[in-house]
């Protein structure tokens, strides 16, 4: 009763306010159950923290898969500039509501997938949800699916200054298979620390380990590979074994 009251008045009011890891924030009251967590340190607190390491006021941010804002929020108040893309439509419009709700002057939020081609193609949620922080172009036949534009990343290179970005996070589950390595070339001249998420589990088990081992290949150039909260990685381990049964999340640094 009390819960059902308390997001009663805040969808009311039109948002919550909460905290994320250092700093404070307004935020949509539709997502209030994932605010509050977050806001208690039960969401990715190692996120936040290499957000925090390696952005600053000089250094600009691209979150590719950005959901309802976050990271996006968080990394507003870090960096000079923060690049967001999201194609899921219920969830862009809480993160352009979450953006406006800060009056954040230096995001560029984009509603795009970043694909192969330039177009339009489907996608939708792996739990069949519109909105969730599973919607994938590797599940276009979903439920509760969405048309969405794709953009290519040659065609966002080309249109969109990148040449301060100092941190890439890359959450697009499942498409970073086929992203990364037409990042690859500008990854290696820029050298961004890099954020990635990776979803085996959504690959054909027959694929995963030659679809790892070639997404691994694509940074090899990278010379440090650890875990967020800490630890060292050793690539050669990701196309083996548990770690094609994981959802996992590495940062790479030159």
């Amino acid at each position: 009763m009390l819960t059902s009251l308390r997001k009663t008045y805040l969808r009311a009011r039109g948002y919550m306010e909460t905290d994320l890891a250092d700093e404070k924030f307004r935020l949509d009251p539709y997502h209030s159950t994932f605010w509050r967590k977050a806001a208690a340190g039960r969401w990715e607190p190692e996120t936040f923290a290499v957000l925090a390491s390696h952005l600053s006021p000089n250094v600009d941010y691209l979150d590719i898969g950005a959901w309802i804002g976050p990271t996006v929020l968080y990394g507003a108040r870090k960096a000079r500039r923060v690049v967001a893309l999201e194609p899921d439509p219920v969830a862009f419009r809480a993160l352009s509501w979450n953006i406006e709700l800060n009056g954040m002057e230096n995001v560029s939020a984009l509603p795009v997938a970043l694909a192969d081609t330039v177009g339009v193609t489907r996608m939708a949620g792996m739990r069949g949800e519109r909105g969730d922080s599973t919607t994938s172009l590797l599940n276009p036949g979903g439920e509760a699916g969405s048309d969405v534009v794709t953009l290519d990343w040659a065609t966002l290179q080309g249109q969109v200054d990148l040449s301060g970005v100092g941190l890439v996070k890359i959450d697009v589950e499942g498409a970073e298979f086929d992203l990364v390595p037409h990042m690859a070339p500008w990854l290696k001249a820029q050298r961004p620390a890099l954020l990635l998420s990776t979803h085996a589990p959504w690959l054909d088990a027959e694929t995963r380990a030659a679809r790892m081992r070639a997404l691994v290949e694509a940074l090899s150039f990278y010379g440090s590979w650890s875990w967020p909260g800490g630890g060292a990685v050793d690539p050669a381990t990701l196309d083996k074994g548990p770690a094609l049964e994981r959802f996992d999340t590495v940062l790479l640094t030159a």
